[in-house]
């Protein structure tokens, strides 16, 4: 057994054949993803092949034991599209349907509207819960798609992959308590945060870990009556000006509001001071305690993919190869675990046929993301201007409004009725100034309050 990467086959040396062995590490929406394709097109090419899927984690198990520490928000498309491939997400795993965005900046809110008030979004637990949880109402996202995996045929290794190497051209890889065992193909679609990652680099392959930075992720046990009355069915994004804080986000579901944030150097204090803006307690029930959280994580997510997600004999599908910046990680998952899959199936299993069949695919989600990236620097500056605009609308007619209490009472000749033409104005046809308080700038910083709060909350 070595480290060191074979000799390249021709392509055509190197593809799946009937009694072929697959492990895929990782079973998470990437793994089970790959492991429910992979199995469903073999059987459509009449091939039968042995598929180990390596995941140490149960997500029946609230907490850290079963938390793959995500945010868990898919989107409609991706909710039809595996209604189309036969995966089907029951009411039980949609804990809560999201049928618009609320931003929050320094200067006001802004609602976007889905189409048709349509629950498009899906919030979702990607294990069983938080800490505390004590009542299990709902099912875990990523167990069901495991479930899904295994059920065409899959067999469930529950253990820690904790050796990797080659064997007469073959990757193999050894479980904690395991043998070591040699595969045709290695699909390795493990998270950022696994410590397992690391030991693909010494393949000699030339794969690196994926950029990353730190994220904060907590929930809160309001209710769901409560968080009915509060955030509602809307995800609130928030662009404030905090040092280190870039984006930030509160996310209902059923019992929990999930709080996201991203930034640089992302910690417990940057979290507190978030929670502790005057825009996350206006959304938040009252007498909410920022402090009072069922649970919290740090974990790193993936922001730049890595060049060549793929060798002979090897994939790497999900985070630990090309996803979404901050937007859609589990849609990227998919996207790119059935597109390995379909090229493992019928165009070889080569370095060759990865880049031919499997890099358009992890080019397009790149590209995404940049486009994303860009579209999401457009969009703040965009709703920057629009808000100020509108506070300096409010500004503006507060102060006309002002301007003109403050001129004095005026005649001016009405104007005639058919009937009379040669009327003399009189006092009844003066224009009447409006009665005014005893405090005229009382009065008038009302009417500014007043006027900013039809602006900023239209």
């Amino acid at each position: 057994m070595t480290t060191t990467a074979p000799q390249a086959r021709a392509s055509a040396d190197l593809r799946l054949t009937d009694g072929s062995s697959v492990a895929v590490v990782g079973g998470g929406p990437a793994g089970s993803f790959f492991t429910y394709f992979l199995l469903q097109l073999a059987e459509r090419a009449g091939l039968a092949l042995d598929v180990d899927l390596y995941e140490p984690r149960d997500f029946l198990q609230p907490a850290p034991q079963g938390c793959n520490m995500c945010g868990g928000i898919i989107s409609e498309s991706l909710v039809q599209n595996l209604a189309v491939e036969g995966i089907n997400l029951p009411p039980s795993v949609i804990q809560r349907g999201i049928d618009s965005y609320v931003l929050h900046t320094d200067v006001g809110s802004v609602r976007i509207e889905l189409p048709l008030h349509e629950m498009r979004i899906g919030a979702v637990h990607r294990g069983a819960g938080p800490r505390d949880v004590t009542e299990r109402r709902w099912q875990s996202f990523d167990r069901h798609l495991l479930e899904q995996a295994l059920a065409r045929g899959a067999k469930h290794i529950p253990a820690r992959v904790e050796d990797v190497g080659w064997q007469d051209g073959r990757p193999w890889l050894r479980a904690r308590g395991g043998d070591a065992r040699a595969y045709d193909l290695v699909a390795v679609a493990i998270g950022v945060n696994s410590p397992t990652l690391k030991l693909f680099e010494k393949l000699d392959i030339g794969y690196r870990r994926p950029l990353v930075t730190k994220t904060l992720i907590r929930e809160y046990r309001l209710g769901e009556q409560a968080i009915g009355d509060t955030l509602g069915t809307s995800m609130h994004v928030f662009l404030l000006n905090l040092p280190r804080l870039e984006f930030a986000a509160l996310i209902p579901k059923g019992d929990y509001v999930t709080m996201c944030l991203l930034g640089e150097e992302i910690d417990s204090a940057l979290g507190d001071e978030f929670a502790g803006t005057p825009q996350v307690r206006a959304v938040m029930p009252p007498g909410w305690q920022a402090s009072e959280r069922s649970c919290q994580c740090l974990p790193h997510i993936n922001v730049k993919g890595v060049d060549q997600p793929y060798a002979d004999r090897l994939v790497f599908i999900g985070d630990c190869g090309i996803t979404r910046l901050y937007k859609d990680g589990i849609g990227a998952a998919y996207r790119t675990a059935k597109s390995a899959a379909r090229a493992a199936v019928f165009d070889g299993i080569s370095e060759a046929a990865f880049r031919r069949h499997y890099r358009p695919v992890c080019r397009t989600v790149a590209v995404a993301v940049a486009v994303a990236d860009g579209l999401a620097v457009g969009v703040t500056v965009a709703v920057g201007v629009a808000v100020a605009v509108r506070v300096c609308v409010a500004v503006a007619l507060a102060v006309a409004v002002g301007v003109w209490l403050s001129l004095p009472a005026a005649t001016v000749p009405p104007f005639p009725p058919s009937s009379v033409r040669n009327h003399t104005p009189s006092a009844a046809n003066t224009i009447p100034r409006i009665p005014r308080p005893v405090h005229p700038m009382a009065w008038r910083a009302g009417v500014l309050k007043n006027d900013w709060s039809q602006f900023m909350h239209a």
